[in-house]
């Protein structure tokens, strides 16, 4: 069976930058998949200040990488403050949370495998 390939097109073989892909948009999180397959899944998002994921837990390990400003990180019952360029693995089945103390950009690499 072969897997569908779900890649933003605009960006093969073309130098990016992360924090370019998403905006800031006021009270809210945006997102944007740029690779999205079966296997896994790397996501661009941009947090206004104040916002959050909720707690939450997943199968499978996520790398989060900040990208521009600060953020809050938490998992199981450490906190976990990180600005850019620092990053953290959230490990599978753990319960973790994301909380913007001010605007912050993060990429999310998410491994299914």
């Amino acid at each position: 069976m072969k897997e569908s390939k779900k890649i933003d097109e605009k960006l093969i073989a073309n130098p990016f930058n992360f924090a370019g892909l998403v905006e800031y948009q006021e009270g809210s999180i945006v997102s944007r998949a740029i690779i999205d397959k079966r296997v896994g899944t790397v996501t661009v998002f941009a947090f206004d200040e104040g916002q959050k994921l909720s707690t939450h837990s997943a199968p499978y390990d996520a790398l989060l990488q900040v990208i521009e400003g600060k953020g809050i990180v938490f998992i199981e019952d450490k906190k976990f403050e990180l600005l850019a360029p620092f990053t953290i693995i959230m490990p599978a089945n753990k319960p973790h949370s994301v909380q913007a103390t001010q605007r912050f950009k993060m990429v999310l690499v998410m491994i299914k495998a």
